[in-house]
């Protein structure tokens, strides 16, 4: 089974990614608390479109297990899986220990 850890470094690396794409005062911190979308949130939204595909890219990668994380299930939750790094990193976790 793929542990936490392993996600949310998979998770910070595709963030890291994208702020080598944003200029030195537009860069997101690379912590749990990290807002992605939402209120508060500095990712419009095909940044974090860009992230998602990135993430899911690399799941597939390392953990050779294919995810959607744009499906209904996840815009149908009460609180969204995007708000920020730690959410997304449970879900993610949450989706492959359903599949293990």
């Amino acid at each position: 089974m793929v542990e936490r850890p392993q996600i949310l470094a998979l998770v910070l690396t595709a963030v890291q990614a994208l702020n080598e794409e944003r200029p030195a005062g537009g860069q997101l911190a690379l912590s749990e608390d990290t807002l992605l979308f939402g209120d508060g949130a500095e990712l419009d939204s095909l940044s974090l479109v860009s992230v998602i595909v990135d993430i899911e890219t690399a799941v597939t990668d390392q953990f050779n297990e294919p995810i959607s994380l744009t499906d209904d299930r996840a815009m149908n939750r009460s609180v969204s899986p995007f708000t920020h790094v730690a959410a997304l990193v449970d879900y993610i976790h949450e989706l492959l220990a359903e599949k293990a």
